[in-house]
Order: C-alpha cells, then structure tokens, then sequence
C-alpha cells in the first residue's frame, strides 16, 4: 500500500497503482517512437507500467502503449532489454555517487571494518564472485541487505577501479537511491538460465 505522501500511477498492463519508484515512466518519442524515460525527467504525457520484464512485454504485444497515447506508436523490438540497461547504469551511476560521498568500503577487510563499526546497511557481492567468500561476507555483514545482481568489472567501474567483489554501503541518502534503483532493476533484467 502507498504512503499517503507517494505519488501513484496505474500500470498500463495489470492496471493497478503503485508508486512510482517501483514504476518505469515512457514517453512517446519523435517520429512517434516509445522512449524509456528512467529519470522520470522527459517532456511529454507519461505512460507507467510496473518494474518488471513481464509487464514490459505485455504492453509492448497488446499495443497498450498506443492505446494509452490515443494513436499508433512504434515500439522497438528490444524495449526490455533497453530498459534493463539504463536502470543497470543508473544503479552503477548512483554507486559511483555514493563512493564520491564516502559510504562506500571496497574490499573484504575494509567491508568486515565497516560491519564491525555497525555502518554497513547494504553488501554488495559481485556475481561472478567465489560463491563460498560471498557466503563468508554475507555471514560477516549479518542484516544489511545482500545485493548481487552486478558483476565485479561493473562493480570496479562505477568505484573508480579495474574490478571490486565486496562492497559496503553506509546509510545515507544515496543508499537509499541505491536500494530503489536496485529493486527496478531486479524486476527488469534478464535472468541467467539456470542449466
């Protein structure tokens, strides 16, 4: 349920409301072309649809983004996978932000300090990282929550570095972004087919 002070949209595709921080906003674009708009910043008449592929796709093979505009629009072929990788960039952007602010403790020994100290409210674990020294930081940074949806080159470029595994996140307000950007996201990508 939304906080009365949450602005609310209704999803194009299930036609239910929700806040729009779990919501991804588009325009139509020139030559009448749908455009994501990630930052909520473009000009022009929203149209909402809940943060996840499924909801994406549906509007996109039921024509509901022409329905909602009043008149034909094109959308492109890969608008999912579009919308994956600018809420993936905006997730990095913002991790980037945060280490500029110094929230950040990059490595394991620096990420064991932080949990000791009680600042770490959120552990990154790189996904392509040793499953048992993700299992061992993950039990070391006992209540933050457990973000692993980048690999370590991702998570090394947005901090300024060739690669980075473990990462802490203090509180603060960029956390909070961070969080948001992430849950977005985790509803948009693709997962990786389990064999």
């Amino acid at each position: 349920m939304p906080r009365e002070d949450e602005t609310v949209r209704q999803c194009l595709a299930s036609g239910e409301t929700h806040p729009i921080t779990v919501m991804v906003r588009f325009v139509v674009g020139p030559e009448d072309t749908v455009v994501a708009d990630v930052a909520g910043r473009l000009p022009g008449r929203g149209l909402w649809l809940s943060a996840k592929r499924d909801m994406i796709e549906t509007a996109a093979a039921k024509r509901l983004f022409s329905k909602a505009a009043h008149r034909p629009v094109r959308v492109p072929e890969n608008l999912a996978d579009t919308v994956s990788e600018l809420l993936k960039r905006r997730c990095l952007d913002t991790l980037g932000l945060a280490r500029r602010a110094g929230l950040t403790a990059v490595g394991a020994d620096k990420v064991r300090a932080q949990a000791q100290s009680g600042q770490t409210v959120v552990l990154i674990e790189a996904a392509d990282g040793s499953k048992g020294e993700r299992d061992k930081m993950v039990a070391a940074v006992r209540g933050a929550a457990v973000v692993d949806a980048f690999d370590r080159h991702d998570i090394g470029a947005a901090l300024g570095r060739e690669e980075a595994v473990h990462v802490g996140l203090a509180n603060g307000g960029l956390t909070t972004v961070f969080l948001t950007e992430v849950a977005r996201y985790d509803g948009v990508r693709r997962r990786p087919e389990v064999p």
